[in-house]
């Protein structure tokens, strides 16, 4: 990166910009860095601190804390991969959460190791017939979560693995929540805890920051910048924007507010050297306020005198709060077409990523939709 914005105020700004880009997470920097590949002049300007979006990590005792909870890299598209790589060396960390159910402990995803501990069974076709069996509980025609949950993996599982983890996601009862939330739960029937079954995965060693450090060289950027508070001044020195920001609070919020879940992360250093044994441990049970725990240094196998944990609690979203999930219900949906209509109306402005899109995207998604967002723009 060429530049930094200090606190507040757009500065002086030298010349005209080809295209400013709003946020610095992985649709932006993608796309500022395959413009400035063709000789595109770009400003991209961010509100937080930092460069990296949600992907951020920064060291703390010599261990990269993923600042907004756990990011684990996977993808089966080659092509991502490969564009991926040229920024960064990737470990060979395979995401095996556990969940822990009052002091139980179970292998995530669902497989017989889950299985196994569940029912003190060894053979899939024990477990295929529990499964089966409670299935047949649950009516033709699930109602609620709770209902659609049963009909998948049945009570057991449910009760113990999804209900209490799912309210606290959502904060509402399961019966209380509409069956489309979840539409499958992966269950396998071998002993394999390896969460993604994508071709590649892992960590970028020395956390996701200098990924972005590398898309984002030779670039203008400005920190603690809000688009919204020096919109005239950005405006007239760029001759396009790309606006990876949220799409309602663009046209201010005229159709009302899509809604999204938030989330509160609580860090902690922690004078030992291994806290948990994993880098991430679902609390499955409904009593204890946290979804999860992350231990950061199980991510790159880090063997540092302390740790850091991060406690993830889930928080009812209002405009203003950090929005992370959206919800894509049909009200919401239908909100965020008649938003798309007026963004076709901007033909200076460009929508894109998870907030201008309205849409959830692993990291590989996005850089793929980056990527031809750009081929489309750039040729």
């Amino acid at each position: 990166m060429s530049k930094q914005m200090n606190e507040k105020g757009v500065g002086a700004f030298p010349a005209m910009y080809d295209y400013l880009i709003v946020g610095a997470g992985f649709f932006g920097s993608v796309f500022a860095h395959q413009a400035h590949q063709k000789g595109k002049s770009c400003l991209v300007v961010e509100r937080r601190e930092h460069i990296g979006g949600n992907c951020y990590t920064h060291t703390v005792e010599g261990i990269h804390v993923h600042q907004y909870g756990a990011h684990i890299f996977h993808t089966s598209d080659e092509a991502v991969w490969q564009y991926i790589n040229q920024f960064c060396r990737f470990n060979n960390y395979v995401n095996s959460p556990i969940a822990n159910f009052h002091g139980e402990i179970y292998n995530m995803p669902f497989n017989m190791n889950t299985f196994s501990r569940l029912w003190n069974i060894a053979m899939p076709a024990q477990a295929r017939a529990i499964i089966d069996a409670q299935r047949a509980d649950a009516p033709a025609e699930p109602q609620n979560l709770e209902e659609q949950a049963i009909s998948l993996v049945g009570r057991d599982i449910y009760e113990k693995l999804v209900k209490g983890y799912t309210e606290k996601q959502w904060g509402r009862p399961c019966t209380e929540l509409p069956a489309f939330i979840i539409r499958r739960l992966p269950v396998r029937f071998t002993y394999d805890n390896n969460y993604f079954n994508d071709r590649y995965q892992g960590i970028p060693e020395g956390g996701y920051t200098p990924i972005f450090e590398k898309l984002l060289e030779g670039i203008e950027v400005r920190l603690n910048c809000d688009y919204f508070e020096h919109r005239e001044e950005l405006r007239a020195q760029c001759r396009k924007v790309v606006f990876t920001g949220p799409i309602d609070r663009y046209f201010d919020y005229c159709c009302g507010p899509l809604q999204f879940r938030s989330l509160r992360f609580e860090s902690e250093v922690l004078d030992q050297e291994n806290y948990q044994g994993n880098a991430v441990v679902n609390y499955t049970d409904r009593e204890t306020p946290y979804t999860r725990i992350i231990e950061h240094k199980h991510f790159e196998f880090g063997r540092q005198p302390k740790t850091v944990i991060t406690r993830e609690y889930p928080m009812d979203w209002q405009p203003g709060a950090e929005p992370y999930y959206t919800v894509n219900d049909e009200a919401n949906n239908a909100l965020y077409q008649r938003y798309a209509a007026l963004a076709e109306r901007e033909p200076d402005v460009l929508f894109g990523g998870r907030l201008g899109e309205y849409k959830y995207y692993d990291m590989d998604k996005v850089i793929a939709s980056a990527l031809g967002f750009a081929a489309r723009e750039l040729g």
